[in-house]
């Protein structure tokens, strides 16, 4: 079975048993910065309000923001009351880098509040921004607002795109393999750079120092 179609079976299974309240666990994960991707929870959500027909368009976009605001809650607490240099060094457990940290703090440098907003529609920065939002302390109610209203479109695109995708998607499937075949090249070029970087930093620490 292609790899892409195995991870999404197993999501599709999820949420099959646990409906709402699996979008809600996937979605609340993805936005506390674990590597789930909406990209697959959302579209597959849409696509099972078409084959099952036991959830709605609109409840499986309302359960996926829900999801995204409390994930994105559970975030913001760890930056503010965890700070920065707690996030730069446990990150990398769930493939949190600084350079994402530092990603998510010019947008918040730069639109203040609003890029928990605007940060919504954009992949990878999305599921970060709440990060530097705790550790500036934004205010809490604010925050919640502009999470949940920030995730409902980018929710509703995805949901509907596996909506559209529900009876065409057997035809769909052929995709995977090519889909299959990026995910092996990441992994590939993610090892490599890995050690490069395991190895450069090893012999940065054996030098002597000046």
């Amino acid at each position: 079975m292609s790899l892409i179609a195995w991870i999404s079976n197993l999501i599709l299974d999820w949420i099959s048993a646990y409906q709402y309240l699996g979008i809600i666990f996937l979605m609340a994960l993805e936005s506390a910065c674990v590597p789930i991707p909406s990209e697959i929870v959302m579209p597959l959500s849409g696509y099972l309000v078409v084959k099952d027909g036991q959830m709605s368009l609109l409840g499986v976009v309302l359960a996926g923001s829900v999801g995204c605001t409390i994930g994105s809650i559970a975030s913001y607490f760890v930056g503010y009351y965890a700070g920065r240099s707690f996030i730069i060094r446990y990150g990398k457990y769930i493939l949190l880098r600084e350079k994402h940290l530092a990603v998510a703090e010019k947008w918040f440098e730069k639109w203040g509040d609003r890029a928990t907003l605007i940060a919504r529609f954009f992949p990878v920065i999305r599921g970060v921004i709440s990060l530097p939002a705790g550790i500036a302390k934004m205010d809490f109610k604010k925050f919640v607002f502009y999470s949940f209203v920030g995730s409902v479109p980018w929710n509703l695109m995805l949901a509907y795109v596996g909506y559209w995708l529900g009876p065409r998607w057997d035809s769909f499937k052929g995709v995977f393999r090519y889909l299959d075949i990026l995910v092996v090249i990441g992994i590939v070029a993610f090892v490599i750079f890995y050690v490069v970087m395991y190895r450069r930093n090893k012999a940065l620490k054996a030098a002597p120092q000046p």
